[in-house]
This record gives structure tokens, C-alpha cells and sequence, in this order.
């Protein structure tokens, strides 16, 4: 497939990634952006990603192919009536929220339907915008369709072709059914990531030792709360009737948990830790969700000068790339000491054969 000229409204994270991807793998395709902020548009010229930084939604945008609205949930809908005066007839126009229903139907309100497709690739990280955007963000990852009821078949199948180009794994869903599914995998934990922090620390004790120890398990389940406190903030008020009933939904779920909890139901309670624990086994690791996969080991070392090298030293020896590497103080693990960051799951697998092979303890998460 051949794409001309692509024009982006918001160059952070998600845009920056889909522009860098575009640049990859299309390195003919013109592509111009519009952002609030100068510093990002001037850092994406610099790197070569975009040719024209804009200052404006002016007719730049014209003749595009496509038009991705990259901004916060709130702004795109904004953005739709600027766009609708730059649409060319065969410009597909999307945005790459994680709510749909509201820029659905302002974009049939302002009759854009003939143009418009929601996406939402099911990427993301904890880090925010451009300067942490990476090519192969949503490689491997799910990209969710959600097109107009009036846009032609032969869009759609434009999109998802042109999203399999980008190595990302496309799926055409209705854009209600999207804001539930999202709602419950992604939204919800987003907000029990960030109330399970604060009541940790309203809860802490003066001398803040929950902050101190706080283990490995708290720290992964809790990571994405350092996400951007305005993104959350609009996708709650956008999707807040799907949100509020899957609460609800939630809350009755952790009343069972505390009642059993209460009553001391020793089956209750194993059959609500035996069938999460089938389930969520049960689930792909083949493609990243909106948080990225981290591949780490961690590794018990003998508490001596030189430990961390040695192990730093077989890896490197061996052509193993390191991501990043620290000293766990609260070993969840009867004796693991050192946690080891990879960037795939193939190094990740070959330092665990190796460091075995050393006769190193390792365990895999």
C-alpha cells in the first residue's frame, strides 16, 4: 500500500509513536503536525520524523490520506469542526482515544461520518510525549477499529491494512462495545492503580514505612499510576457511564472478597485465588496492552564487591542488553536480590539460561 501524506493533531506519545512507525516503514510519506506545544514540533523536525510543523489546522492538512487526532479526549472532539474544513473527499479521518462514543457522535453531528473511523491502539507507557515515543510502541500490539455507520467498507479495510503495515494487529469493534471492554481492562485498573496508592498513602504510618517497604508486587500492580493525571482525568469524564456501572460491578465483587475474608470461607477464598489465577494464565502474552510487558529476572547474588559486574559482565560477553538493573531491598523471593530489566523477551530468556548456566538462582516474573 502507498500513503502519500499523513497529518497529525497531537504529536505526544501516541502520536509521536505512530508518526515514527509511519516514517519506518513508509520513509516516502509526507508527514505534517499541529501541536500546542513548539518544542515538540521543533524536536520532531529535528529527528526528521515530520517535514512541515504547523501553527495552525491550516490547508496543510488538505490533501492528506490520513489525519490522526492525537490530542487529549476532550480536545479531539474539539478538534473535529476545525479538521472538517481541511477534509479532502478521500482523507480518512481518526483519532487514537481511548473513549469512542463521545467523538462518535460529534462526528456524526458535524456529518463527518463518511469520513471518520475511531482507533485506538492498545499501546502506551507510564512516560508521556514525543521525547518518549518509540517506533515499536504499538508493534504487536492491538489497534481497535471503530468505524462510522456511514463510512465506506473500502476505508476500513484501507485503516486496517495500512495499521498491519505499522506491524500493529487490527480489530474492527462497534465503538459502544469498545468503551465497555476498555472500560474494564483498561480504565478500571487505571483507577484502582491510583486508589490503591493513595489509600497507601493516607494509611502510611508517620515514619512511612508501607512507602519504605513497599514490594515488587505492589510496585507492578501500582505502575501505572505515574500515568498523566490529565488523560485519566478526561477518559473518566468521557466514559464515566460505562466506568461508573463496571464500579459498581467491581465494588460487589470486593464486598464477596471481604465477606468471605470475614466469615473465614476457606473454599471461597481459594476459589477466588485459584480460578484469577487460571484465568489471567490463561491470557496471550504475545501482544502488549496499553502498559508494555516488562521482561525481568531476578537474581540472587553473594553480598560482595563485584557482584552486580559479574553478572553485568556474562551478560554483555554473551551480546545481552540490559535495560536496566537495581538492588531489591524487600526480597519477595526467599533470597532475590537483584532484578534485571531486558528490552524483549528474548534476552530476557536467553539471561535466564545463561545466568542458570553460571549457577546463579534466577526467577522469572
Amino acid at each position: 500500500m502507498h500513503v502519500k501524506k499523513t497529518g497529525f493533531i497531537g504529536l505526544g506519545l501516541i502520536g509521536g509513536s505512530i508518526a515514527k512507525a509511519i516514517r519506518q516503514y513508509h520513509p516516502d510519506c509526507e508527514i505534517l503536525a499541529f501541536d500546542k506545544n513548539k518544542e515538540t514540533l521543533a524536536l520532531a523536525v529535528q529527528e526528521g520524523i515530520i517535514h512541515t510543523s504547523c501553527s495552525s489546522i491550516d490547508d496543510n492538512f488538505r490533501d492528506c490520506d490520513y489525519i490522526f487526532l492525537c490530542a487529549p479526549v476532550s480536545c479531539n472532539t474539539a478538534y473535529l469542526s476545525q479538521v472538517k474544513n481541511v477534509l479532502g473527499p478521500d482523507c480518512i479521518l481518526t483519532d487514537v482515544g481511548s473513549v469512542k462514543t463521545s467523538i462518535h457522535e460529534k462526528a456524526a453531528l458535524l456529518g463527518l461520518e463518511d469520513h471518520f473511523i475511531g482507533g485506538h491502539p492498545m499501546a502506551g507507557s507510564e512516560k508521556n510525549g514525543f521525547v518518549n515515543a518509540k517506533p515499536h510502541l504499538i508493534e504487536n500490539a492491538y489497534y481497535i477499529l471503530t468505524p462510522s455507520a456511514k463510512v465506506s467498507e473500502e476505508k476500513v479495510q484501507a485503516y486496517r491494512a495500512f495499521a498491519e503495515s505499522l506491524k500493529a494487529l487490527p480489530i474492527v469493534l462497534d465503538y459502544r462495545r469498545h468503551d465497555y471492554v476498555t472500560g474494564a481492562i483498561s480504565h478500571l485498573p487505571h483507577i484502582l492503580a491510583a486508589s490503591l496508592v493513595n489509600f497507601v498513602r493516607e494509611h502510611d504510618t508517620p515514619e512511612e514505612l508501607m512507602k519504605m517497604l513497599a514490594a515488587g508486587g505492589f510496585k507492578d500492580i501500582t505502575r501505572i499510576a505515574s500515568s498523566s493525571p490529565v488523560m485519566w482525568q478526561q477518559i473518566c469524564l468521557k466514559n464515566r457511564e460505562h466506568i461508573s456501572q463496571i464500579l459498581g460491578e467491581f465494588i460487589r465483587t470486593l464486598t464477596e472478597a471481604k465477606e468471605a475474608v470475614d466469615q473465614g470461607a476457606e473454599q471461597a477464598l481459594y476459589s477466588m485465588f485459584e480460578t484469577s489465577r487460571d484465568y489471567r494464565n490463561s491470557m496471550p502474552e504475545c501482544s502488549f496492552g496499553p502498559i508494555k510487558k516488562q521482561f525481568a529476572v531476578y537474581c540472587d547474588i553473594i553480598d560482595e564487591a563485584g557482584g552486580i559486574a559479574t553478572i553485568a559482565t556474562i551478560l554483555a560477553s554473551n551480546m545481552v542488553n540490559i535495560k536496566n538493573i537495581g538492588i531489591i531491598h524487600n526480597r519477595e523471593f526467599e533470597e532475590g536480590v537483584l532484578r534485571i530489566e531486558f528490552y524483549d523477551e528474548d534476552a530476557s530468556a536467553k539471561a535466564t539460561t545463561l545466568l542458570k548456566k553460571h549457577r546463579y538462582i534466577v526467577y522469572e516474573v
